[in-house]
């Protein structure tokens, strides 16, 4: 898809990308947790438009803080409608991870719209830490300081590492959805699975899978101690 630089300009001049909430669910009870929230672009004539287009443009381009402005925004505008605990976690850029302006934006927006912040867990990747740690640990510091929640994102893909597990007070790990895809066909998938819920579990974090899409899966996770 050919997405210019103009073309994400316009996209936040007029608003059009917009929070979609994805349902989180305790595995153990099947009652509803909370959202995660994801960056849609509605395009007038393509649809919705998925990040992987638009985001490297804004994060290249400086438009990355307005866009999370914006997301940050619009979420906690509709979740000021979800009762309590029902929690949002949100992303962010690994670009991001570098302003030390992150958490003042993340709790005034939050404030504008009387959000809990103690509802609010912030994903990082791996990919964030890599270049300044001390910088992530940081802003990580104070986002924790704030009451805010931390998740370390796609554990598994790329920079994964024992290190940035101890480095950050993260919370949460996040099994990538490649390998909870995967696993139903692959045993080679379901041990890692296996293994990133079983180091969740011995630091004390509260382990999530993305990408659950049947039941089958949603077994498997259970059965391995995923919450």
């Amino acid at each position: 898809m050919l997405i210019n630089l103009l073309d994400v300009r316009e996209a936040l001049e007029s608003e059009a990308v917009v929070p979609c909430f994805q349902p989180i669910v305790e595995l153990h009870t099947g009652n509803l947790a909370g959202f995660e929230v994801l960056a849609r672009w509605q395009h007038p004539s393509l649809g919705l438009i998925l990040p992987e287009n638009f985001i490297s443009l804004a994060e290249e381009n400086g438009l990355i803080g307005e866009l999370t402005h914006q997301i940050l925004s619009k979420s906690f505008l509709a979740a000021s409608a979800l009762p309590e605990p029902l929690s949002l976690a949100v992303n962010v850029s690994p670009i991001q991870l570098q302003y030390a302006s992150l958490s003042r934006q993340i709790y005034q927006a939050a404030e504008d719209y009387d959000f809990p912040l103690r509802r609010l867990t912030v994903e990082v990747t791996e990919s964030a830490l890599v270049n300044n740690l001390e910088n992530a640990r940081k802003i990580a510091t104070e986002l924790r300081e704030m009451g805010c929640k931390l998740a370390l994102d796609d554990f598994g893909t790329g920079y994964s590492s024992l290190t940035h597990l101890q480095a950050l007070p993260f919370s949460q790990l996040k099994v990538d959805r490649s390998f909870v895809k995967s696993m139903t066909e692959k045993r080679e998938s379901r041990k890692i699975v296996a293994a990133v819920v079983g180091l969740g579990h011995s630091l004390d974090m509260m382990t999530v899978a993305e990408g659950v899409e049947t039941g089958e899966q949603a077994d498997i996770l259970l059965w391995l101690g995923c919450e």
